[in-house]
């Protein structure tokens, strides 16, 4: 039972990370609950990777709704979900100033200032366990009565990201070696060569896209390649 259980977690994680590339950069999102135009989503960060997460790569507005932004030494961040955010922090990074998108306004606000619905049944970003913010604890108990939950703050969310943090990263890690497989037979195939050294899975596609090293790549695609580019 506890593999089937297991396995069963895997699947959803994947197929939430997968399904999460399929769009095409600059065209019409595939509906998620997450996602949001990205006319509607604010971008904190600066730079030309300012539209991916710095630790997955993954495009921001596609998850917006789960978006959370930091000041690490001196600059600002900004990550697709809890889990990049705590990903940074174990990394060593001491986020300061945290915010998040209140799903209600689709504006950032501090997470002080949050009140989290833990475990609804809205589909989450790099979890299986989803974590949406909302400005006012009134929304946030309307969103649990219709899509289920814990209501619970700041704290608590992270709390609970830091109790599968260990087997979603390894799971999440199967998945990026995979999908860097395919990258490399994409690169292989429609990419002109480079020698360039990528830091971030962000910098890799930002540099696609601003080079045209890669004609037609978009969307999971170019996350593959990205993927490959970074950990070659």
């Amino acid at each position: 039972m506890k593999k089937i259980i297991t396995g069963l977690l895997l699947l959803g994680v994947l197929l939430t990370f997968s399904q999460a590339e399929m769009a095409t950069h600059g065209k019409k999102m595939m509906h998620m609950f997450q996602s949001v135009p990205q006319s509607q989503a604010t971008l904190l960060q600066e730079g030309s990777a300012k539209a991916f997460c710095p630790k997955c790569g993954m495009t921001l507005p596609m998850f917006y709704k789960t978006n959370h932004a930091a000041t690490v030494n001196g600059h600002v961040k900004q990550y697709c979900s809890m889990h990049c955010l705590l990903e940074d922090m174990q990394n060593g990074a001491k986020p300061v100033a945290i915010k998040v998108v209140d799903v209600t306004t689709l504006q950032f606000i501090p997470v002080e200032k949050a009140t989290y619905v833990v475990g609804s049944r809205k589909k989450g970003t790099m979890t299986m366990v989803s974590k949406y913010a909302f400005g006012t604890k009134e929304a946030a108990e309307t969103f649990a009565k219709a899509n289920g939950g814990k209501v619970t703050n700041f704290e608590g969310a992270l709390s609970e990201a830091k109790k599968d943090f260990a087997k979603e990263s390894k799971m999440i890690g199967k998945k990026q070696a995979m999908m860097a497989q395919k990258g490399e037979m994409i690169y292989h195939k429609m990419c002109q060569k480079t020698d360039k050294k990528f830091d971030t899975v962000a910098q890799a596609k930002a540099f696609i896209i601003d080079t045209g090293l890669c004609k037609g790549v978009q969307g999971k695609k170019l996350q593959a390649v990205g993927l490959y580019l970074t950990h070659r």
